[in-house]
């Protein structure tokens, strides 16, 4: 998205920054809000991503969707988890962790289930999801 975005990266807050496991309650749930919450008045864009799983970072989620006045989208990759390895073996960060982990933290259809969430398939290549959301995009700043 360029200049003007704030990309919030839960693996960069919890991994590299606060250090901390994955688990309920951790410290980066509240810096990522902390985060996202500061660039309100001060980007065009704020974006939240990373495996974000509902009974752990659900209500921050929709307590940001409220802060953000319903002025967010919401998008969650419903891929199979052949997809998932599949991922996870071209990413930069494969040798951090494998597919047992992978499998240990597989969730499902674990959807926010919030209005206007959209769902991304494995039918969809990148540049489609791409494509879709930047047409979200344009269409609420009128472009």
């Amino acid at each position: 998205m360029g200049r003007g975005t704030l990309l919030v990266s839960q693996d960069v807050v919890r991994r590299d920054i606060l250090k901390v496991h994955d688990r309920d309650g951790n410290l980066s749930i509240d810096l990522i809000r902390q985060i996202a919450e500061y660039g309100k008045d001060k980007c065009e864009f704020v974006i939240v991503e990373g495996i974000l799983y509902k009974h752990r970072y659900g209500e921050m989620l929709n307590n940001l969707i409220q802060f953000f006045k319903q002025k967010a989208y919401t998008y969650y990759f419903d891929l199979s988890f052949e997809q998932t390895v599949i991922s996870h073996n071209s990413s930069p960060k494969k040798m951090e962790f494998g597919i047992d982990s992978l499998r240990a933290g597989w969730s499902p259809n674990d959807y926010l289930s919030v209005d206007g969430e959209t769902i991304l398939t494995n039918d969809m290549s990148q540049n489609d999801v791409l494509k879709l959301i930047l047409n979200e995009l344009k269409r609420s700043l009128n472009f």
